[in-house]
């Protein structure tokens, strides 16, 4: 059988509040951040703001897919909690940061996030390489030095830097830098 989402967010909510009175623990603040990919995300921000002002003691989650954008993001933002003394619990992944075990886990966490930013460095570095070796130019396009020429040749009709700059359509500072150059 197929369950509607509605259905699945409300048994979500629902096993949530559940594991939450099983453990003891009161539910003071409760979010529910719609928009996969957003890249602020305002009510992980409030929630955040909750731990650093102490009303919240655990951040329970039912997936870390729903924290975390990125292994990155996920283990800055669990080491933010955890030095503001906030434990995590992920229930699906049963992830649990207030035990020993689950701390461990979040260290384990931590050595491949690193991992995975040491290959893409890695990555980045083979490619500018590789794009040199080739000639490629890196960087920022070149567009107002293929029109020193013209420049110049206004400046020299008595055009103004500014009028120059307006009439090629590129920066001021740009057409001085050029002229400075004569």
């Amino acid at each position: 059988m197929h369950a509607c989402p509605l259905t699945i967010r409300r048994l979500c909510r629902c096993r949530l509040a559940r594991y939450a009175g099983k453990r003891g623990w009161e539910i003071t603040v409760q979010i529910k951040e719609v928009g996969s990919g957003a890249v602020e995300r305002e009510l992980r921000e409030k929630l955040m703001a909750a731990a650093r002002r102490r009303e919240i003691d655990v951040v329970l989650v039912w997936r870390l897919d729903r924290w975390g954008r990125s292994l990155a993001d996920l283990v800055v933002t669990l080491k933010d909690l955890s030095e503001l003394g906030v434990g995590f619990v992920s229930l699906t992944e049963a992830l649990d940061l207030t035990t020993p075990t689950g701390r461990a886990m979040a260290g384990l966490l931590s050595v491949f996030a690193e991992f995975e930013r040491e290959i893409l460095r890695e990555r980045i570095r083979a490619g500018i390489a590789e794009a040199r070796l080739k000639g490629t130019h890196l960087g920022r396009p070149v567009t107002a030095g293929k029109k020193a020429a013209q420049i110049r040749k206004l400046h020299r009709a008595g055009v103004s830097k500014a009028e120059i700059a307006r009439r090629i359509d590129i920066g001021r500072t740009s057409v001085r830098r050029i002229l400075a150059d004569l």
